[in-house]
């Protein structure tokens, strides 16, 4: 059975308070408008996961909540600050009768667990080159979720918001 995995980096977060903790930086206006664009998408295009883990910073459950894909949300502090590996360890605990989560995270964690999973894609070198606030990965593949590897999945689309604005 084919599984889906939506990874989408936050929006645009705002720098305006420097004084701000990290973990609490909002989006800036230019994020929240990114994050209403992907939100279009994914209603456009039914993306549905069964569970949403996202990191317990600001921007990211900001973004969630503008985007307000269907399914379980789950807001994890151990995303906040993950590197790809802990990111993978987190999906790979999802229980076995979901058939699409997604992840919403932080550079560089979002861009390398994608580039690490996905072992084909026409869209592979973009991801690669760029990984922009508000991209939404869509990896597919055939295995458990506990057997998620190196190069087990396939890249099947990767939208910036950019991109979709002019579209």
């Amino acid at each position: 059975m084919t599984k889906k995995l939506f990874v989408l980096r936050h929006a645009k977060s705002s720098w305006d308070d420097p004084d701000l903790d990290d973990h609490d930086r909002p989006l800036a206006q230019r994020g929240r408008r990114a994050a209403e664009v992907v939100a279009e998408h994914v209603r456009a295009n039914e993306v549905e996961p069964d569970i949403v883990l996202c990191s317990s910073a600001r921007r990211t459950r900001e973004t969630l909540e503008t985007v307000k894909p269907r399914g379980e949300w789950v807001i994890d502090p151990e995303l906040y600050g993950a590197d790809a590996d802990t990111v993978l360890d987190r999906i790979r605990g999802v229980p076995e009768a979901s058939r699409t989560v997604m992840v919403i995270g932080h550079n560089p964690a979002m861009q390398e667990l994608v580039l690490d999973l996905a072992g084909t894609g026409d869209e592979l070198d973009e991801a690669r080159h760029k990984f922009p606030t508000g991209a939404l990965a869509t990896l597919t593949f055939e295995c458990a979720w506990g057997e998620l590897s190196s190069g087990s999945a396939h890249l099947s689309s990767f939208v910036r918001p950019k991109q979709l604005s002019r579209a």
